[in-house]
């Protein structure tokens, strides 16, 4: 649904939004933003994405005209003064419930312990969940994260100082570790 009216029962309203990576998905519920997702530009891409997030919520989807956001007015101003470089913590209430269970519990540890312009091991963070020796979950828990930049799983890097996977693409989390000051600016 692609209509500027709100529609009756439960919904998401979904944008596409330039960053300095990319054009970025988002989508929210009224209890919060609920999805980001990189690589947005194809629009068969976006409306698989959006589709999915919809049905697992069992919400109709509705997409507002550029700058007509009800619920994505805030997140999209923050997400342009995160890639301004203004903005170091989004502060935004999320809708948790695409991810469950351990998932979530490290997600949110994420969320709550590790700040803009610092990085933590994925068995330091494991450790953190009372589950030690458990950095390949966490790679695995930060894979499915549903609200990457925001709950910053770019921030999880190897604990022996490599870089890490990213959802995003390795480049784009060297991006946003350099946006963030901890690695220093691509030259080119």
């Amino acid at each position: 649904m692609d209509t500027a009216e709100r529609p009756d029962g439960p919904y998401l309203e979904w944008t596409v939004v330039p960053s300095g990576i990319g054009p970025l998905l988002l989508a929210a519920t009224p209890q919060g933003l609920v999805k980001v997702g990189f690589h947005a530009g194809s629009e068969a891409r976006v409306r698989t994405a959006v589709d999915a997030v919809a049905a697992r919520l069992g919400a109709r989807a509705r997409r507002p005209r550029p700058g007509a956001e009800v619920l994505l007015a805030e997140p999209v101003r923050r997400m342009a003064g995160y890639f301004a470089g203004s903005l170091r913590s989004f502060g935004l209430p999320l809708d948790w419930r695409l991810c469950t269970g351990f998932n979530r519990e490290v997600l949110q540890e994420l969320d709550r312990s590790v700040p803009y312009g610092s990085v933590i091991g994925y068995g330091e963070l494991a450790a953190r969940v009372g589950r030690p020796g458990g950095a390949q979950a966490v790679g695995h828990a930060m894979a499915a994260n549903p609200l990457p930049l925001v709950v910053a799983c770019h921030r999880v890097v190897e604990n022996d100082g490599g870089i890490g996977g990213f959802g995003g693409g390795v480049e784009t989390k060297r991006a946003l570790l350099a946006l963030e000051g901890v690695l220093p600016q691509p030259l080119f």
